[in-house]
């Protein structure tokens, strides 16, 4: 169960839920490496976990290369990776140009697929586990976000495939499905609730979830223990699943909520 001399890469290792494993798994002695394409926030946080920066884009596999060969020159190879590379995409359909289509594929699916086919070899060899972060967002879809609710629904599918074919070689790969968790990325997209509403940060937090049984929002840090979870022994025969970590709100029965609403 513990992760005491582990060897992990983390996408995305610079804020949100990227940062919060990184501070888990570094407070439980682990060996980090976090990836990121900003620089002084991946120093930041390795320097706080002591663990190592790398930086580069998850999407493109020299870059991903070099953080897998990092890991085998100072820990001897890779024991786990968690996904969390990834930006939001705004917009419907008609609303989505070619331009947008692709950036929102490239940072939300293809690094995921990158990460995945470039870091294998060396999670076979110690029989490791990866962690892809989608969001309830890869199981509803919510208004105006036709390229990241797509994406996140792609990536159930490459984790389940990605299970299927490397579970044979001792692979363990897994999905985690956040709700609304207070990170950078959320807090902006709460500025149309405070613009439209005249509220603050709390309250557009509290309007977001008020239909969510637990009533709030996660911290990066619950995620960040799921992860843990499904990358350590305690996880053993986990595989392929899908996690959902949303205080509820994928539960809710949406046509009877009127009946609870004042």
């Amino acid at each position: 169960m513990s992760m005491t001399g582990k060897s992990v890469l983390i996408t995305g290792g610079g804020t949100g839920i990227g940062e919060a494993c990184a501070r888990r798994l570094g407070a439980e002695n682990a060996h980090v490496i976090v990836m990121g394409r900003r620089a002084d926030l991946l120093e930041r946080v390795a320097a706080a976990v002591g663990g190592v920066a790398l930086v580069g884009d998850a999407s493109q596999a020299n870059d991903v290369g070099r953080a897998v060969q990092l890991a085998r020159a100072q820990y001897g190879g890779l024991d786990a990776v968690i996904s969390s590379a990834g930006a939001f995409g705004m917009g419907r359909a008609t609303e989505t140009d070619d331009v947008a289509w692709q950036a929102s594929l490239q940072a939300n699916l293809t690094s995921a697929f990158v990460v995945a086919r470039e870091c294998l070899p060396a999670l076979i060899e110690r029989r490791g586990a990866m962690v892809l972060v989608s969001s309830i967002a890869g199981l509803a879809a919510g208004p105006d976000a036709c390229s990241y609710t797509t994406t996140k629904h792609a990536l159930i599918g490459l984790a389940r495939s990605l299970a299927r074919d490397y579970g044979p070689y001792g692979v363990r790969v897994n999905t985690v499905c956040p709700g609304w968790v207070r990170t950078p990325m959320a807090d902006d997209e709460m500025r149309v609730l405070m613009d439209k509403y005249g509220e603050t940060l709390e309250q557009a937090y509290a309007r977001v979830t008020v239909d969510v049984p637990l009533r709030r929002a996660a911290s990066p840090d619950e995620i960040a223990s799921v992860c843990r979870f499904l990358i350590s022994s305690q996880a053993s025969i986990v595989s392929g699943a899908v996690l959902v970590a949303d205080g509820g709100s994928s539960i809710v029965d949406v046509p009877t909520l009127a009946f609870t609403r004042d």
